[in-house]
């Protein structure tokens, strides 16, 4: 086993970029016309709570968040809004990692995969209807076809080539009537696939991607693994995965508050996304730790591109906006190994986890080889 650049410093590689819960509802009202008011001084007050929470707490703006901010202000679910309060008395941050964890605790966790199915099998019902309208359209074109070749056929016996004007006013204005009704079901239905695909793109992006980073998730990653392991191999091309953790972590939480820490970890993603290219993938593996796939180069080419990035980063000082006090120096460690010596994913992430191991135990701030 090697250990790449403890303490040293690098020139930075070429960047390449990828890229307060609501009052009761009164049960009576003396006046009926004031529910109407009532209602939309409720909703506006949510939406007031909410967007306070999201703003207030320096939460990025996702589906995630609105919805569980939703929940608790709405009334939804009265034991997250107990610890949201409970957090604010005891003056703790609440951070989008302390409310995902939390929503995990209350089982509030949207099942991401149960909603691409819901909405996988609306735009399929959508699409049947579209293809049933079609059909209608198709049959009515036919019959009126087939109701003017009859009348053809019958003046051409009677040796007239006149159809009876009254006949073909009343086909006319039946085929008409069926084609306005159609097109008025083929507009519907346009729009409606229209808009659940622009849903369902979204879910699927939404279920892939890490929401407080951007960057692509262990879900994602996987998917991406599987694909680029069969590439590598029929290329005859080297392919390495990497685990890199943050040095220290607890300590900058401890310190300085997990919004701080949710701040680290953002910034760790930002300096990773500069390595990325179509040969080089970065996902948040969890927690503090991401994971990176090379392809194309060997075991040491792979640690020695991150050495350097890892010295560029430790040779930075990161500094709290909220009060400008120094974080002081932030370091990550990392293990490499190699994807195709190993049988399956998880073989390989666990050799590179017995690296990563390695280099914590070596003082950190360092890059080992598997």
């Amino acid at each position: 086993m090697r250990i790449f650049g403890f303490g040293k410093r690098h020139e930075p590689p070429a960047r390449s970029f990828e890229d307060e819960l609501l009052e009761d509802v009164p049960e009576t009202f003396d006046d009926p016309t004031a529910i109407g008011d009532y209602a939309d001084d409720e909703r506006a007050q949510l939406l007031g709570d909410i967007t306070a929470f999201i703003l207030n707490n320096d939460l990025e703006v996702t589906p995630e968040h609105l919805f569980l901010a939703q929940q608790a202000f709405s009334g939804s679910h009265t034991g997250l809004a107990e610890k949201i309060i409970a957090r604010q008395i005891a003056r703790e941050e609440i951070t989008a990692g302390w409310l995902a964890e939390t929503a995990l605790d209350l089982g509030m966790a949207r099942d991401r995969k149960a909603e691409l199915e819901r909405l996988m099998l609306r735009l399929e019902e959508v699409l049947e209807s579209f293809l049933s309208t079609s059909h209608k359209a198709s049959s009515a074109a036919s019959d009126f076809g087939h109701a003017m070749a009859g009348h053809a056929d019958k003046a051409e016996k009677i040796g007239t080539a006149m159809i009876d004007g009254a006949t073909l006013v009343e086909l006319t204005r039946a085929m008409i009537d069926r084609t306005r009704e159609v097109e008025s079901d083929m507009i519907r239905a346009e729009e409606e696939t229209k808009c659940l695909r622009d849903r369902l793109k979204r879910a699927q992006r939404d279920a892939r991607i890490d929401h407080l980073t951007g960057l692509p998730n262990r879900r994602a990653f996987d998917a991406l693994y599987e694909r680029e392991r069969a590439e590598a191999q029929a290329a005859s091309e080297e392919l390495c995965v990497a685990l890199c953790d943050i040095d220290n972590f607890k300590r900058i939480n401890d310190q300085h508050g997990h919004g701080v820490g949710d701040r680290v970890i953002r910034a760790v993603a930002k300096h990773f996304k500069g390595l990325s290219n179509n040969r080089c993938h970065v996902a948040r593996h969890g927690g503090e730790e991401f994971v990176l796939l090379f392809r194309g180069l060997s075991i040491d080419e792979a640690a020695e591109r991150l050495d350097g990035a890892r010295a560029s980063f430790a040779n930075r000082r990161l500094i709290n906006r909220e009060n400008e006090s120094a974080l002081g120096q932030v370091t990550y460690s990392a293990g490499v190994a190699d994807v195709l010596s190993h049988a399956s994913l998880s073989d390989a992430l666990r050799a590179a986890d017995v690296a990563l191991y390695g280099a914590k135990a070596a003082g950190r701030n360092c890059v080992k080889i598997g």
